[in-house]
């Protein structure tokens, strides 16, 4: 019996990919001749094949003048798609043309820890580990470690991944303390006063509210004037701008409160408060991966806890 195979090519809308590299270097650097110097072509074939990159579209990508070209306002929009698609390419290029003895470290963190501590910090693991590559991304989700197996670290914020198969320990206990900016403090207010007069700060993802500490505190809580933010990287920005008092962890304050952008709020009056709110999980089965190893004891040791 015979039977008719029919297969289906899927073919990409695109033009070529020639086409599209000589547009980018040519509106990136605003020159033909640039280009064909970067791409090592002749003046010529940049200006044939920008050429017929616009006759692909049908509309104009640039503005020619003397010894210039500017990208039009759909050659902009173009421009910068394709910076975003070819830094990813070469991105993937760099990680297959690692040494043998190079790996990448896949982190997953939430967002204010990364930008706010775990940043700053990061060249210095960069520095004594040359041969790991960090990727790091950041969401407020929890992540599913044993689903998403391209991550190989999370660090998560106020909740701990739990489970058969996954490891996970604390990174230390927190402050969390009222802080303002030192402009907005009174001497001649009492503190106590004082508090009852300011914008209070709200991060909506801090498990700490306002109202928990006004009540540890014996005070009365006034409602009315407040602010919220998503990421408690946000709340901290807008406390050192002068527009209230935020309650949140010192870990995400740390800058602000060594340049004198921030001042606790009462120190030595108000109760003090601590937490564990972030926590480091992986793979128990990649408890032996040296880039696991390597980068758990450096944050361990940065976080000021003992390793597991």
């Amino acid at each position: 019996m015979n039977v008719n195979h029919v297969y289906f090519i899927y073919m990409r809308k695109m033009p070529n990919y020639v086409l599209l590299r000589a547009f980018e270097a040519a509106a990136r650097l605003e020159s033909f001749t640039l280009a064909a110097k970067e791409l090592h072509l002749t003046q010529s074939a940049i200006s044939h094949q920008i050429r017929e990159l616009e006759d692909y579209f049908g509309k104009a990508l640039f503005l020619r003048k003397n010894r210039k070209v500017e990208p039009t306002a759909e050659g902009r929009r173009l421009l910068d798609s394709l910076s975003r698609v070819f830094d990813v390419i070469e991105a993937a290029c760099s990680e297959v043309t690692l040494a043998p003895s190079s790996q990448v470290l896949a982190l997953y963190c939430s967002p204010s820890f990364a930008a706010k501590w775990l940043s700053p910090r990061l060249p210095d693991f960069i520095k004594n580990n040359p041969d790991i590559t960090i990727r790091l991304t950041s969401g407020a989700e929890p992540i599913d470690l044993l689903r998403n197996q391209e991550v190989d670290i999370a660090i998560s914020y106020q909740s701990i991944h739990e489970g058969p198969g996954i490891t996970s320990l604390s990174l230390g206990e927190e402050k969390i303390m009222p802080l303002c900016s030192p402009e907005l403090i009174d001497p001649k207010i009492p503190v106590k006063e004082l508090m009852s007069k300011l914008t209070l700060i709200e991060s909506s993802l801090n498990h700490h509210t306002w109202e928990q500490w006004f009540e540890i505190n014996g005070l009365k809580n006034p409602s009315s004037r407040k602010m919220s933010f998503d990421r408690a990287a946000l709340s901290v920005s807008a406390a050192v701008d002068g527009i209230g008092a935020v309650l949140e962890s010192v870990r995400f304050a740390e800058r602000e409160l060594s340049r004198g952008e921030l001042v606790e709020i009462g120190k030595g009056i108000f109760l003090p408060t601590t937490d564990r709110t972030h926590f480091l999980s992986y793979r128990s089965n990649t408890k032996n991966s040296q880039k696991i190893k390597l980068f758990k004891e450096w944050i361990c040791i940065k976080a000021g806890v003992s390793v597991e």
